[in-house]
């Protein structure tokens, strides 16, 4: 039998609060013995009562891939108090992907192709261990530290990966991910698997070249249409005339409609503007790489303002439709879950007294057995569908629909799988 898990004292105390999402909470942390710093994914189990098996399945992700890549984000911890579940990450200090570049005194293609080249190391990582990531973009690559070195730059958020075996590439149909970054197949909803990721690193690439995204539309109906239909252009051209033509090669291959003729990573990573020992560039008029930095901020910049103006009037006019339709019972339930967000924010770590479902100490046998029925249960994932919603998300075009109304806590201990991040199973 496997000895029912026991609390213990918790060795963090609480920092500021990083982000919000639909579900959660990010606060800094830092471990009491160790005075090591983490980012603390808090999730309210009010919110996940019935959907635990959101938390398995990024447990699941995370078990195959933390630690085995410099360049993705560790789940290093992971326990729940009485009241909430907290997933201990990297704590990553450098900043997002483009703050970072738009910081830089210069910006050339050859640092562009350094920054892909580093990605995709890690995304051939995450995909040889069976894993499509979903939700590859700039928000979700950080660096680990301030600066600009490439080999700092780390993915994170695994909330909408999937364990993804070799004879089922095929059965995930539903409609998830960033618009901008989605691809073609994922809004057809004719099954989607690794080649997703390929389609989001040619967005990114085009993305690091340009300042600006190849689908960027008016509306998110405009944009799911040109993604459909593949149009994107190399314009205007005061932009792309400073970017090689093997550069556009590349970013044409990535963007190929049919997910079966897509490149793989590796092949990506074969690829000539990656591989070449001279870097591929546009000379400029004193003979060197051109800079791109100026075009890139002010794409970034002017798309950035215009994306926060529409984002206001959008968020003024959904709070106004709500107030006027919204039933009593659905407003009674966003008010609960900004309450429940409320609460985890609030909680004392230091205070609290924790369980830690992957330091559990059984005898031999025993250990054995909790091992293989968190597997069991880890596996059982796929079996119970793939619809649920993203758990942290500070971005509002990629919020997912509202919660089904919680019924209280319950005993999510009993539901969530015993898990060792220190054993690999891929």
């Amino acid at each position: 039998m496997v000895s029912q898990p026991t609390t213990v004292p918790c060795q963090y105390r609480t920092g500021r609060t990083l982000g919000s999402g639909t579900y959660a909470i990010v606060k800094e942390a830092i471990h009491i013995k160790t005075s090591q710093y983490y980012a603390c994914k808090v999730i309210n189990k009010k919110l996940m009562e019935g959907r635990e098996h959101m938390v398995r399945n990024e447990i699941a992700v995370l078990k195959r891939i933390s630690s085995g890549h410099a360049n993705i984000v560790t789940l290093h911890d992971y326990f729940e108090t009485s009241h909430n579940l907290y997933l201990c990450f990297d704590l990553c200090t450098g900043g997002e992907l483009f703050d970072s570049i738009c910081a830089r005194g210069q910006y050339t293609e050859a640092d562009a192709a350094g920054l892909v080249r580093t990605i995709f190391g890690a995304v051939q990582y995450i995909h040889d261990c069976g894993i499509v990531h979903r939700d590859l973009k700039p928000e979700n690559l950080l660096f680990r530290n301030k600066g600009d070195n490439v080999e700092d730059i780390m993915i994170a958020d695994f909330g909408l990966s999937r364990v993804m075996e070799e004879n089922k590439l095929h059965q995930l149909t539903e409609i998830c991910g960033t618009p901008g970054y989605m691809a073609p197949e994922i809004f057809k909803k004719t099954g989607h698997s690794k080649p997703v990721d390929i389609w989001a690193m040619g967005v990114i690439t085009y993305f690091l070249l340009a300042g600006y995204t190849p689908f960027d539309r008016d509306s998110q109906r405009q944009e799911m249409e040109a993604i459909i239909a593949g149009d994107y252009r190399f314009e205007p051209e005061e932009y792309w005339s400073n970017v090689s033509p093997t550069a556009r090669a590349f970013i044409s291959e990535c963007l190929t409609i049919d997910p079966m003729s897509r490149p793989t990573a590796a092949d990506c990573l074969a690829h000539p503007w990656l591989t070449a020992d001279s870097p591929h560039f546009v000379e400029s008029e004193s003979g060197g790489p051109r800079d791109l930095l100026p075009q890139f901020r002010r794409a970034f910049d002017a798309r950035r303002t215009f994306r926060k103006a529409v984002l206001g009037m959008m968020a003024m006019k959904r709070m106004s439709t709500l107030r006027h339709h919204l039933s009593p019972e659905a407003q009674k339930l966003g008010e609960d879950v900004y309450n429940y967000k409320q609460e985890s924010e609030k909680e004392v770590m230091e205070h609290t007294h924790v369980i830690h479902h992957h330091n559990e100490h059984h005898g031999e046998n025993g250990h054995d057995h909790a091992e293989k029925e968190g597997l069991q249960r880890i596996n059982d994932v796929s079996a119970e569908g793939d619809s649920e919603e993203k758990l942290v998300n500070p971005h509002p075009r990629t919020e997912g629909q509202p919660l089904t109304p919680p019924g209280g806590a319950g005993e999510v201990a009993d539901k969530l799988a015993a898990v060792d991040l220190k054993a690999k199973h891929v």
